[in-house]
């Protein structure tokens, strides 16, 4: 194993034993005494907070906002895409033919995603103000990886650069905001079990 996968997956257990801690703590930390009597489920709750309740037409600053919401989901999807093929690269596995094609092309638009919301915050007044230091440094630290994971698609001798930058990626989540990754999901079954039990979630259960 060269020097530059171990690196890789050194920085990976670290990143992934942190996030896994924040996790179990912050689930358990909001699991409030509940008094009232459970008048719904919570299982259909958490799918419908994973899917129906992700929609742009149940939230506000989704709908009034449709170019970053768009911007997002795909800067977002092509995170975990880069991740992904990161893993397949560290194990030598390379996409052939049409997939290789497919995946090159999302991952340029992915990129361009996560410059366009770069670049937003840099010029918008209020985004700018509202920003940090981590704010500009996950974003690049992020954007740059699927540049990055593009470079290697198209060429493989690339691989030991992106397996370092990555490892840096992976220093950093614990540290910064990235860590929103763990918290995105315990949110969303807090707010599924909160409401599933008082039968609100699924929101199609109360319409009609």
């Amino acid at each position: 194993m060269r020097i530059y996968q171990l690196i890789f997956l050194i920085s990976f257990g670290i990143c992934f034993l942190s996030c896994l801690y924040h996790f179990f703590r912050t689930l358990f930390l909001t699991r409030p005494r509940e008094y009232a009597k459970a008048r719904g489920k919570v299982l259909p709750a958490v799918v419908y907070s994973f899917t129906g309740a992700m929609s742009p037409a149940h939230k506000e600053t989704a709908y009034l906002h449709l170019p970053t919401y768009v911007s997002g989901l795909v800067y977002h999807l092509g995170t975990f895409l880069s991740l992904i093929l990161v893993f397949l690269f560290v194990f030598g596995f390379y996409p052939f033919k049409v997939w290789l094609v497919l995946f090159s092309a999302f991952l340029a638009v992915s990129f361009l995603a996560g410059l366009f919301i770069l670049v937003k915050r840099i010029v918008k007044r209020g985004l700018r103000l509202l920003s940090n230091p981590d704010d500009y440094i996950s974003n690049v630290l992020v954007t740059l990886l699927h540049g990055f994971v593009f470079v290697t698609l198209v060429w493989h001798p690339f691989v030991p650069v992106l397996l370092v930058w990555t490892s840096l990626l992976m220093f950093y989540i614990p540290l910064g905001k990235l860590k929103h990754m763990v918290y995105f999901f315990t949110s969303r079954i807090y707010l599924a079990r909160f409401y599933g039990k008082r039968g609100v979630w699924p929101l199609e259960n109360t319409e009609g």
